[in-house]
């Protein structure tokens, strides 16, 4: 009770300071000290303190009148938590800059108000929410702001916001980029148009009737939430075409942007609804909780990133899915068949182990290097890709998205089931990927090795091998670390793939070649079709093992001009460097050389697939709104089906959810999302 009586005490501190008569100041030092000394106390004591003292409840509610008169909110309404830019990094560094150095305002607005008022709005915004109803209600009532809605001023500002909102709606939405994603729309009226001849006639309205308001039965009412959801449903369209049309970003951005007024259209417009007497008061709070909320949301980076990512993440793992069908193997046929395309990886693999340690050789920069160790792994990636190969860890940026999505297309009941089951396909396909890269890059690599000792008459391994049996010791050397590194690498490429394969479709590149006027005319209609053709089916790839390539060359020069100790792991060139290792020492190392060396090659083919796979999946799940709080079942699942079935992680044996798990990469493979 001691306690209640000393913050009763604050109150009265505060309040006879500044109210004990009329106080005809604007400055806002009380009203932000009052904010401060709310969030300390419970409301009701507050609420208690002004019925009692009448004279200062007053005195308060002049204060309050005088400094929100005639103040301008439609900035807090049109701008706060509403995209500004039509491209992400403008947006985010925008964003950024006004948390480091919050912009100038207009001291004669709401905006300024608030902003100086509250200073953590978020958690001012909390407390408010959190306090108890009928508290807030008496709050309203004994500061007479529970009709703050019917004010004139207040509906000539919701009416112009409504305006503002409107003509960037239709000037984004009219633009040539977003309509190209919404051809449905070509032959009907526009929504947007519609929405607009609604808003002028409400606009007409309140100059003949300043005290206009709506019923929810009313004509003009349900007419402008009927357009409304049309122009909702606008973009739904577009962001559902993305998977058939591709996306840009800014494409993206456009359309994020006009949800979010279309969206603030929708809280304002409800704002004039009145059913009943007692809907004054909870508009007027609807109002100011609303104001509250945009603020406190109007610099968050997190929503940003996750609102403007999402879609751009669901493309890309969808076209990485429709990859990574190919990868996962389900008959014996296909096992054996990924065995070797994996095997001619290897031996491409093999040959790029021997070139990469006779580029070393040479004596030139280190961007001289980083030049021919990029374009030796990008020639050879690109090899491997056209040819038809496999490089084993290349399977899990692609296979993680194709495996999200069975997850959530599957069944409630048995979609843990099935997925578990697509997992032991994706490991046995992985296995056996490694066993082909590694078996044949090891001989490949030797038997290069011996040939050029034989034609030149000197082991060009010699003076490489201590450095190379080193890197293999995990003790010794950030082998373990490398090999997260090209895991990262391994993701990224994956998600060049699908970017490339997006923008593919979105610029309509395949079509424009098959339809370039000088291709037709040198080569002719047919080759220009097969260029097209070509494009669309081999571009993504090349595109992202060139730059898988590029980023593994140039790692460990970059790292060297950085004096930082990066590098790269790779588990078949990992295969390859060992044998040039032994070659180097004649084959005479100690046991534990040979052992430790033999173990962390699969060590780095582990972690290879453990990072490029996790965030793979990481950003599979977040495109297909897979909670990760469902993680723990599915891993309970997985390993529980691998206690049950532990050969088929390694061996094709037959399953009854063969079939399903057949049909549903199937449905993958073949789009069926419409692309």
């Amino acid at each position: 009770m001691a306690m209640r009586l000393i913050k009763r005490d604050s109150f009265s501190t505060i309040l006879k300071t500044y109210f004990s008569e009329q106080n005809e100041t604007l400055s806002l030092q009380p009203l932000s000290e009052i904010v401060s000394s709310l969030k300390k106390d419970d409301l009701g004591v507050f609420t208690a303190y002004l019925k009692d003292n009448d004279a200062i409840r007053q005195h308060l509610v002049y204060y309050i009148n005088n400094i929100f008169r005639s103040k301008p909110f439609n900035l807090s309404i049109t701008e706060a938590d509403i995209l500004s830019e039509n491209a992400f990094f403008p947006e985010f560094k925008k964003r950024i800059l006004n948390k480091l150095l919050p912009p100038i305002e207009n001291e004669n607005t709401i905006w300024y108000l608030v902003d100086n008022v509250l200073v953590t709005p978020k958690k001012d915004l909390q407390f408010f929410q959190n306090s108890p109803e009928d508290k807030m209600d008496e709050l309203f009532r004994l500061l007479e702001i529970d009709g703050f809605i019917k004010n004139p001023h207040v509906k000539k500002e919701l009416l112009f916001s409504l305006n503002i909102l409107a003509w960037r709606v239709i000037g984004n939405a009219l633009d040539v980029e977003v309509m190209k994603m919404v051809p449905e729309y070509r032959n009907f009226d526009n929504p947007f148009l519609a929405l607009q001849n609604e808003l002028d006639t409400l606009n007409e309205e309140f100059k003949t009737d300043a005290d206009f308001q709506f019923s929810s039965s009313d004509v003009a009412y349900k007419q402008i939430k009927v357009y409304l959801e049309q122009c909702l449903d606008f973009v739904n369209v577009a962001f559902k075409n993305a998977s058939k049309y591709g996306i840009s970003s800014k494409t993206n951005q456009s359309l994020l942007k006009i949800r979010q007024q279309l969206n603030r259209m929708s809280d304002i417009i409800k704002l004039f609804v009145i059913d009943k007497q007692e809907d004054h008061l909870i508009n007027s709070k609807q109002l100011f909780f609303n104001i509250l909320k945009y603020k406190s949301h109007k610099n968050n980076l997190r929503d940003l990133v996750s609102d403007s990512t999402r879609l751009m993440s669901h493309l890309i793992t969808n076209h990485t899915a429709e990859m990574g069908t190919h990868y996962i193997t389900s008959t014996l046929g296909s096992y054996l068949k990924m065995f070797w395309k994996a095997s001619g990886g290897g031996v491409i693999v093999g040959a790029l182990c021997v070139l990469k340690m006779l580029y070393s050789y040479i004596d030139t920069s280190d961007f001289a290097h980083a030049f021919l160790f990029s374009m030796n792994y990008a020639m050879g990636f690109v090899m491997i890709y056209l040819m038809k190969f496999t490089l084993a860890t290349k399977q899990p940026a692609m296979t993680a998205a194709t495996m999200a999505k069975v997850l959530s297309e599957g069944d409630n009941k048995n979609a843990y089931r099935e997925f578990a089951h697509v997992v032991s396909q994706l490991f046995r396909s992985q296995f056996i990927a490694f066993i082909g890269n590694v078996l044949w890059s090891f001989p490949v690599s030797l038997a290069i090795i011996y040939g050029l000792e034989i034609l030149f008459k000197q082991n060009f391994a010699f003076e490489k091998s201590g450095k190379l049996l080193h890197d293999l010791d995990p003790f010794q050397s950030k082998a373990i670390l490398h090999a997260c590194i090209a895991g990262v690498f391994l993701f990224i490429s994956g998600v060049i793939s699908g970017n490339i394969s997006n923008n593919s479709v979105f610029y309509q590149i395949p079509k424009r070649i098959a339809k370039n006027p000088l291709i037709n005319y040198f080569f002719g209609a047919r080759i220009a079709e097969r260029l097209s053709v070509y494009y669309s089916r081999n571009w993504a790839g090349i595109v992202s093992n060139f730059w898988f390539g590029v980023f593994l060359g140039a790692t460990a020069p970059i790292g060297l001009f950085l004096g930082l100790d990066l590098d790269i792991r790779h588990i078949t060139f990992a295969a390859g460097n060992f044998a040039l290792g032994l070659y180097g020492k004649d084959f005479v190392i100690s046991s534990y050389t040979f052992w430790i060396s033999f173990t962390t090659v699969f060590l780095i083919g582990f972690f290879n697939f453990a990072v490029s796979f996790g965030l793979s999946m990481l950003l599979a799940f977040r495109s297909r709104k897979v909670e990760l709080s469902e993680a723990r079942e599915i891993f309970k699942e997985i390993f529980g089906y691998f206690i049950r079935n532990p050969f088929r992680f390694f061996f094709p044996l037959r399953s009854q959810l063969d079939e399903r798990s057949k049909k549903m990469i199937q449905d993958v493979s073949t789009g069926s999302e419409g692309h």
